[in-house]
């Protein structure tokens, strides 16, 4: 059952957990330690009293908004349209904050995110993800135009998980919808694999009724059905599963997550947010910590295992400490509320929302000009 506090959950948490690991990204585990003391880094560090979010949310945020105005557009013309050609689009206007200054000129306002200052600053955007989309994002999961599983794809397709909860669309359309996303950007099967995996396991914990062991068993059963013939289905099976293990095992924390990898490629990250969020399910804050304090992609690993758990606990259960000082946190908020709330408005419909039609058809909000 779509449940609001789990879509504000999953978006927030996501973003709380890439802002936490942002900050430690790239350093070594000594290093973390030095700085932050012997438990790591368990607080935000602020800058200008903020708490920066990276590529991971601000990508995050444009993947929700190609699916809302796919939806919209659909509805308000009375056509069917396809969500990855939106989801494109919304890549190359996060590029444009990436390489452009604020505002943008007209001819590139196809987001009302493009509205929002903040946007316009390069918080380490992935190589990869930043030529795939200055070519155009042609890449599909039947013709790649890389052989990249880095962690790009898998971090920014949760809301697709969301969105689509208690839906009319099969959860094997939009699992394949997340990976079509990632193979945008992404050509190798583990670099989209691990994205459709997260996508299905945000759907079934947002539906209800399955924990996260649970949902990301039934994750591991749909990608072999989904992609049977994929070569490298076997090692995304070998890792997730490895990661369930070690969840239940005695093995320290940093000792597992060093056994999973780093998280700079996708089946990583995702087997490390999943070790963490199965150990630790009604702890977002250890959780979290856990997540980000290692040598590695902390900011993702961070972000990908807030996706999971915010939505598993929802937003009310995730502790002030992760809200206050987000950067961004009422923009993600009306992005969770758009995604659960969805186009209420059609062609030939009596139903007019003014903020509906200033986001998703005229992309003026929130001012006009």
């Amino acid at each position: 059952m779509r449940d609001i506090d789990r879509f504000r959950g999953c978006l927030i948490g996501g973003a709380a957990g890439d802002a936490l690991g942002y900050a430690v990204e790239f350093l070594d585990e000594g290093t973390i330690h030095e700085r932050y003391g012997e438990g790591g880094i368990t607080d935000y560090r602020l800058i200008n009293g903020t708490a920066q979010i990276s590529d991971d949310t601000q990508m995050t945020l444009f993947t929700a908004n190609g699916l809302l105005l796919c939806t919209t557009r659909a509805q308000m013309k009375g056509l069917q349209l396809s969500y990855i050609d939106f989801i494109r689009d919304m890549y190359k206007c996060w590029l444009r904050t990436q390489e452009g200054t604020f505002p943008t000129r007209n001819e590139f306002r196809k987001s009302w995110l493009l509205n929002i200052p903040q946007l316009y600053d390069m918080r380490a955007p992935g190589v990869t993800c930043t030529k795939a989309i200055a070519t155009g994002a042609q890449g599909t999961v039947d013709k790649p135009e890389n052989d990249s599983k880095g962690c790009g794809g898998v971090m920014r397709v949760a809301p697709i998980g969301l969105y689509f909860c208690d839906y009319d669309m099969d959860i094997e359309q939009s699992d394949m919808l997340a990976a079509d996303a990632a193979a945008l950007t992404h050509g190798h099967e583990l670099g989209y694999i691990p994205a459709a995996a997260l996508a299905h396991i945000i759907r079934r914990i947002s539906e209800g009724g399955m924990g996260i062991k649970e949902a990301a068993n039934d994750a591991i059963k749909a990608m072999q059905a989904l992609f049977p013939d994929a070569e490298h289905i076997g090692e995304f099976t070998e890792i997730t599963e490895r990661a369930l293990s070690l969840a239940v095992s005695d093995m320290s924390d940093i000792d597992a997550i060093h056994s999973l990898g780093e998280g700079w490629v996708a089946e990583e990250t995702l087997a490390i947010a999943l070790f963490c969020a199965a150990r630790y399910e009604n702890d977002f804050d250890k959780a979290l910590i856990t997540a980000v304090n290692h040598k590695g992609d902390s900011d993702s690993t961070g972000a990908v295992i807030g996706n999971i758990l915010g939505a598993y606990l929802g937003y009310e259960k995730i502790g002030d400490k992760y809200k206050t000082a987000l950067e961004l946190s009422d923009t993600i908020l009306e992005i969770a509320d758009d995604l659960f709330n969805d186009c209420k408005m059609s062609e030939f419909g009596k139903i007019y929302d003014p903020v509906w039609d200033r986001k998703y058809i005229r992309a003026v909000y929130p001012f006009m000009r």
